[in-house]
């Protein structure tokens, strides 16, 4: 999916023209993979527009970084309200939000140390991830023949560019074959997450998802729909999961801020429950965008609001 052009991009505390917001070909991240990042969406309501669960991810974008020993150079707050102010800036009510703490250029070798640890933000227009009638009519997937990470390998919990070399593998080989996603296994065969998803799976009224040691994402998504589940009186299991589950469950979902809630209708060209969204899974959708577009109390303290503090950029320390 190409990308719109907006006006701005913030780097390292300038507001940089979108053309001009570029990286030496020699940085360290353009060579080794050497960058964390977040992805996250500011959606319009009934009071204007909001950041969804901002803070939650600043933390873990931070959180990723101090995993690969990357000193920031600017606080959460500091990121937090660069965030806000380029949506401002770029006069968007609604976007994604792609924050990226990446080395950059400094000296070559696998040695990182030696490189400025830089960071940007980005905001574009981006619609449905997986298709404008994925939430409603779910999508068609596959379980990849590519597994995740083993534990202390890869840092599952690092939202780092790195890993998603292996989420390429796992969607491109569901795109060749066919389907709109993948759903990768754990090196120990049991159920991990997709490409860029959490998966859940509803039996007898019951939410089961695979725990963190299944080498998954801690996803803010994932959480709110804990959260939002606990809260309707919902039983929600963490456990490690089979392969075969997916097939005799009554519904499947996956979640991500690209994916929000997306019901999956068929895994390996079996059909799931009525193999469309589900009833647990449309009351967790209706509930979830209830929120985030004001239509119900934000009673969890989710959104933040987008109002400029101040219009000059945060200057580098």
């Amino acid at each position: 999916m190409a990308l719109a052009k907006v006006d701005k991009i913030w780097m390292n505390g300038e507001f940089i023209d979108w053309d001009d917001a570029k990286i030496h070909i020699l940085s360290h991240v353009v060579h080794y993979g050497s960058s964390v990042f977040e992805g996250l969406r500011c959606y319009k309501n009934v009071r204007g527009s909001a950041i969804f669960r901002l803070q939650e991810h600043t933390k873990r974008l931070f959180n990723s970084a101090k995993i690969y020993r990357m000193e920031v150079p600017y606080s959460q707050e500091e990121v937090n309200n660069a965030t806000i102010e380029l949506i401002s800036a770029n006069n968007m009510e609604e976007c994604y939000i792609r924050p990226v703490i990446y080395r950059g250029y400094g000296s070559m070798g696998v040695n990182p140390f030696g490189c400025p640890v830089d960071v940007a933000i980005a905001v574009w227009d981006w619609g449905k991830y997986l298709g404008p009638e994925a939430i409603e009519k779910g999508v068609d997937v596959c379980v990849s023949s590519w597994h995740r990470m083993a534990p202390n390998t890869f840092p599952a919990m690092a939202k780092s560019a790195a890993n998603y070399m292996n989420s390429q593998l796992i969607k491109m080989e569901a795109l060749a074959n066919g389907y709109v996603e993948g759903i990768a296994l754990d090196t120990a065969g049991f159920v991990s997450e997709g490409s860029g998803e959490n998966v859940f799976l509803v039996n007898n009224g019951v939410l089961y998802t695979p725990p963190l040691s299944s080498s998954i994402l801690p996803g803010i998504t994932r959480d709110t729909v804990i959260k939002l589940a606990v809260d309707m009186g919902m039983k929600v299991v963490e456990e490690r999961m089979q392969r075969e589950a997916l097939y005799i469950a009554d519904e499947v979902f996956m979640t991500g801020s690209a994916a929000e809630i997306t019901p999956i209708a068929t895994i390996d060209r079996i059909q799931i429950g009525s193999g469309r969204r589900g009833p647990i899974t449309k009351k967790l959708q209706d509930t979830y965008f209830s929120i985030l577009l004001g239509q119900s109390p934000d009673k969890f303290g989710w959104l933040t609001p987008v109002t400029i503090k101040s219009r000059q950029p945060v200057a580098a320390r």
